[in-house]
């Protein structure tokens, strides 16, 4: 009971600086505002709320079951596994120890190792591939077919044929679908494909692989294109396209988009790290129009009236009547016999009833003409737009192809009245690059200030903070290895780090300011003593943080793409502030100690200087 009470007594301020602290974090989160906002909500009051509820637990609950339920062992009572794995840690704790009192000897080198690490960190920020969210294998694919604008129903349906047996015939392929008419503007010459994967262990391939795997194969079916592009939990905005990133020109001058439209497409398709380029302007349409002799026409007592209804009956689909069954209903529609609607040949053979009964031959007083039309103008904001899709190649950063495409759109000099913008998830991803450096910054004021509040001191907070730099630097480094973009969960990975890292230094300078206080010791005693008697807690809790982590980092199963840079960010950061700030924190704590007794007796002998003044004058 003794035992507890001290221990809870001495340990007190340091949890709730630590639980404060890591709350502190996420006030800026709670406060964002767009899509990543919305996903960083949730997640942060549910942290928040497990953190204070775990603050209330650890001062009350645990003191009172290590009082009740903890009992002394002799040495000789523990097990061989215990005896053997405390040996290997008094080894390490001597070989700290040896090695920190040669740094606090060298304490100018060790700061200029938390210096270059800050530097290091900033470069790696910089160069780091930059993705929105991870590419995912969910076992389903989805793909967009865009067929020549000419293109009939009937022939569509064969291509369309063609495509499924060929993706059937893929051992990877568990089931599959498609149909014509439900593309990018529903029109005819478009479809869409859904596919099912079998199970990963079974195909042995992820779903982008069988996409490069299956690209060549379907590019052999003329006629027609199959855009692939694997199916994602997170999808933000954007309109229905053939691939997963979008592009997307507007214009108030129709012309410029159709003269501009095709140029971009193909300045896209030459862009190194991009795949599947595709855009759905469709202004290639055929179109027969028909034209009629008037005087001809009147001549007969035909109007313009019995044409068009001869037309529609012949063309339209029109329902003329329904049959009943017993089980079902039947409806009945009227139109000439397919082999006279393939081609507009089939309107010499349409005959109209004229004003005295008889019929006249429609080419008698008419012929048609051969023109384009577009087949759909798309708008977006009331205004006509050109949307281009495309994907990523194998081992492109989201980043690097805005980069491009920005390049790319700055070099074609287009016409001031057509203004480009990105869309869809591309759109998302941009708001959210800008807000990064914002939300990091926030959530750093945000815990100086409560530590500074907790601590009363402006420099003790920044000597807490000094640990963030090495956990930042080892976060990008382990997805610089693991060849994985810097996400948005990547990221919470990162604000993770910032309540968790700086633990080791509170866990450090509570212990070395009591010990000034209470024992009268020097900083440099205090911070040395304060280092060795907390070394088990920190390596405790670091390494109960990183083991946590390592199953987001190494899991494998369906969608855990999106789940594996959370893990590599806070392994990583936690194994290279583990190694730095050890020796960095005690440093910092020394110089910035020193720095606060300098600006204390300056400002002694300020007032001192002030005293003497109005003493003199008196």
């Amino acid at each position: 009971m003794e035992a507890a009470l001290k221990g809870a007594q001495e340990i007190g301020f340091t949890v709730l600086s630590i639980s404060i602290s890591l709350v502190a974090v996420f006030i800026p989160i709670l406060l964002m505002g767009g899509i990543v906002g919305r996903l960083f909500r949730e997640f942060a009051v549910t942290l928040s709320a497990a953190i204070l509820v775990s603050l209330i637990v650890s001062l009350t609950t645990t003191p009172m079951m290590c009082a009740r339920l903890l009992k002394h062992q002799r040495e000789e009572d523990h097990g061989r596994l215990y005896r053997a794995s405390e040996a290997v840690f008094v080894w390490v704790l001597r070989m700290y120890e040896h090695s920190l009192a040669w740094v606090l000897r060298h304490a100018a080198f060790t700061l200029g190792i938390l210096l270059l690490t800050i530097g290091v960190n900033v470069y790696l920020l910089i160069i780091v591939p930059k993705g929105f969210f991870p590419q995912q294998d969910t076992g389903r694919i989805n793909g967009g077919i865009q067929g020549v604008q000419d293109t009939s129903f009937q022939a569509m349906r064969q291509r369309i044929a063609r495509f499924v047996d060929i993706i059937k015939a893929d051992p990877a392929v568990a089931n599959v679908m498609a149909f014509t008419g439900g593309g990018a503007g529903t029109t005819t010459n478009t479809g869409r494909v859904f596919m099912s994967l079998k199970p990963l262990e079974e195909r042995n391939v992820s779903a982008d692989q069988l996409i490069n795997r299956l690209r060549p194969k379907l590019a052999t079916v003329p006629g027609a294109a199959l855009y692939l592009q694997s199916v994602q939990d997170l999808r933000i905005g954007g309109r229905l396209g053939n691939a997963q990133y979008q592009y997307t020109i507007q214009s108030d001058n129709l012309e410029d988009l159709t003269r501009w439209g095709p140029i971009l497409l193909q300045e896209m398709r030459k862009l190194p790290g991009l795949a599947d380029a595709n855009s759905d302007q469709q202004n290639n349409g055929l179109q027969a129009s028909l034209v009629y002799d008037r005087l001809t026409a009147a001549r007969l007592g035909i109007t313009p009236q019995m044409i068009d209804d001869t037309l529609s009956d012949a063309f339209g689909q029109r329902q003329v009547s329904t049959m009943f069954t017993q089980l079902n209903q039947y409806h009945v529609v009227m139109e000439v016999e397919p082999k006279f609607w393939q081609s507009p040949e089939g309107l010499k053979q349409i005959y109209v009833r004229a004003a005295n009964g008889g019929v006249v031959p429609l080419s008698t007083f008419t012929h048609y003409e051969a023109t384009t039309a577009p087949l759909a103008v798309n708008h977006q904001g009331q205004f006509p737009s050109v949307t281009l899709s495309f994907n990523l190649a194998p081992g492109v950063a989201l980043s690097d192809a805005a980069i491009r495409i920005h390049q790319m759109e700055q070099s074609m000099g287009m016409p001031a009245t057509i203004h480009g913008s990105f869309s869809g998830t591309l759109q998302a991803f941009q708001a959210s690059l800008a807000t990064q450096p914002l939300l990091i910054t926030a959530a750093l004021m945000a815990v100086y200030i409560v530590l500074g509040i907790l601590y009363e001191s402006y420099i003790h907070p920044i000597t807490i903070l000094s640990t963030l730099p090495s956990a930042g630097m080892g976060a990008v480094l382990a997805l610089l290895i693991c060849r994985t973009d810097l996400s948005v969960i990547a990221l919470i990975g990162i604000i993770l780090l910032i309540g968790i890292v700086k633990k080791n230094a509170i866990m450090m300078i509570d212990f070395a300011l009591e010990a000034e206080r209470q024992e009268g010791k020097s900083p440099q005693e205090a911070i040395y003593q304060a280092c060795l008697l907390r070394f088990r807690p920190i390596m405790m809790t670091t390494m109960a943080a990183l083991l946590g982590a390592l199953p987001l980092a190494l899991g494998t199963g369906v969608g855990s793409e999106l789940r594996r840079p959370l893990g590599i960010a806070i392994v990583g950061g936690l194994i290279v502030s583990q190694m730095l700030t050890l020796y960095t924190t005690p440093v910092v704590y020394l110089y910035l100690d020193g720095a606060r007794l300098w600006f204390q007796r300056l400002r002694t002998r300020r007032i001192r200087r002030l005293r003497d003044a109005a003493t003199s004058s008196a």
